[in-house]
């Protein structure tokens, strides 16, 4: 079985321009697949990272629009078999793919940025009294933290973040059945 972890970039008008999506194994988080939407017509409108929106590589972008974009991802996630999305601050996304509503949401953020589960927050670290750093838990100051690489910057295009957010997952090292507290819509728990 697998799960994927999606992120997007937003336009000006707080518009979904561009999905990034890696699929992964449940048993090793190894990455299976990738894939990367610009959403033509809401990119025209520009927005803070419409200069990182354009990659070169493997795979290129899929430009289309939304409706495109929504229906070829749940074909894609049909054909991997899966029922579960993750992703960093997970609220934000859910709530910009509202589409994707069905399938079960987890936040990476939950366990991240939580002491009872990131073994890599030091002891000096100021935290709330649910175990939550009270500053730079964003996706920047975790991966430094976790991989001890200071020189790590994030680049803020939907797929790079999207790598990067399943790079904290394998990072973290924890059983997928730890996000059961991470969930986002659903009371039913993970399971692969």
């Amino acid at each position: 079985m697998k799960f994927a972890i999606i992120d997007t970039e937003t336009n000006w008008c707080n518009e979904v321009m561009s999905i990034g999506v890696v699929i992964a194994d449940c048993e090793t988080f190894a990455p299976v697949d990738t894939k990367y939407y610009i959403l033509t017509q809401e990119c025209l409108i520009g927005g803070m990272y419409s200069a990182v929106l354009q990659i070169n590589g493997n795979p290129p972008a899929i430009e289309c629009n939304r409706e495109e974009a929504i229906c070829d991802l749940l074909n894609w996630f049909n054909e991997h078999n899966v029922q579960s999305i993750f992703a960093y601050n997970a609220q934000f996304d859910y709530g910009h793919l509202r589409e994707l509503a069905d399938f079960k949401w987890y936040d990476i953020i939950k366990i991240a940025a939580y002491k009872q589960y990131n073994s890599k927050i030091p002891d000096s670290a100021e935290c709330c009294k649910t175990g939550r750093l009270k500053r730079n838990y964003g996706v920047e100051p975790i991966i430094r933290m976790l991989s001890g690489d200071y020189s790590y910057f994030e680049t803020h295009n939907a797929l790079f973040d999207a790598i990067d957010e399943l790079k904290i997952m394998q990072l973290l090292a924890l059983p997928l059945d730890t996000y059961n507290v991470a969930i986002i819509n659903s009371k039913e728990e993970l399971k692969c």
